[in-house]
């Protein structure tokens, strides 16, 4: 097939980074909402805080039946039914907030069930839109703008949210609606992309490929699969700092009309984080700029609990 053949993917990839967007920013803006919560559903204790992100990333347990059923549906299929659930679950919020924090938690949850479903179908389409060399460089475009997201959403709970300084359920009620239709018609458009088929193929056992590598039939017989540790108490830190982040600016006594504003700052870390982490990459080992990572980010956590 000569280049003038060659299927043109651009509108398509930027559905993708739209999508990528979206998934970033619905996350973030779910743990940026703690604070509100505490106040517009008053009166909340400790527990019932941290069931906002319960209810969310609970819905990851369901990511394996989730794969299994990607595997029956379709990659498009899937990728179609997570943005339409994502928007149902964003739009029923405005009768689930009146219904109390529980309805409000029970649309998160269904936000969450679609958030997975995009996941899991949405890097294998980055990866086949265009040429396999340039694969990295398009996951990279894509994981910049969902970092993007993460710094934008929590002034977007702060601007539009809490706009005037109160903490009023029905302050969720039109923006989560904007959402949740926005990202149906996202939904009816990737419907309609013409998209490459996306095919799994189980290995009958331990193979050696074209290159001369060896590739494991499994996850599992790889030694370093125990990164997976490391990611799963990553996700932990990342998430909790923002989580616990507020309460803890106010119970300093540090005097700010919105702290859920400053997690900006804290999401704009990560995302230059990653900006210079894939710089130093091309000059440094994986192993070492991890290892120094790990070393820093322990310095850091002894000092917060050393001093006040």
């Amino acid at each position: 097939m000569t280049n003038s053949q060659k299927p043109n993917y651009t509108f398509a990839l930027t559905v993708m980074v739209v999508l990528m967007f979206l998934l970033g920013f619905i996350t973030t803006m779910n743990n940026s909402m703690i604070a509100f919560c505490n106040k517009a559903f008053s009166p909340l204790d400790d527990v019932e805080l941290q069931l906002i992100n319960t209810a969310f990333y609970g819905a990851y347990i369901l990511s394996i039946p989730i794969a299994w059923l990607l595997g029956k549906i379709g990659y498009k299929t899937a990728l179609v039914a997570g943005v339409i659930v994502i928007g149902l679950g964003m739009a029923l919020n405005y009768l689930g907030v009146e219904a109390g924090f529980y309805g409000f938690l029970g649309c998160m949850f269904l936000v969450a069930v679609g958030i997975v479903l995009l996941q899991v179908a949405l890097n294998p389409y980055v990866l086949v839109l265009g040429p396999p060399e340039t694969a990295a460089t398009r996951l990279t475009v894509n994981q910049t703008f969902n970092s993007l997201a993460t710094f934008i959403a929590p002034l977007f709970v702060s601007m539009i949210i809490v706009s005037n300084g109160t903490y009023n359920v029905s302050q969720i009620q039109v923006p989560f609606l904007g959402l949740g239709i926005f990202a149906i018609v996202l939904g009816v458009i990737v419907m309609l992309l013409r998209l490459p088929a996306i095919k799994d193929e189980e290995p009958a056992g331990d193979q050696v490929a074209e290159d001369g590598k060896s590739y494991k039939s499994s996850a599992f017989k790889y030694p370093h699969v125990m990164l997976a540790l490391a990611i799963f108490t990553y996700l932990g830190v990342e998430v909790g700092i923002p989580s616990f982040f507020p309460a803890k600016f106010e119970s300093l006594g540090l005097s700010v009309t919105d702290p859920t504003s400053l997690l900006s700052l804290y999401w704009g870390g990560l995302l230059v984080g990653r900006a210079f982490g894939s710089a130093i990459l091309r000059k440094f080992s994986a192993r070492k700029v991890l290892s120094g990572a790990l070393l820093l980010s322990s310095l850091c956590l002894l000092l917060s609990l050393l001093t006040s």
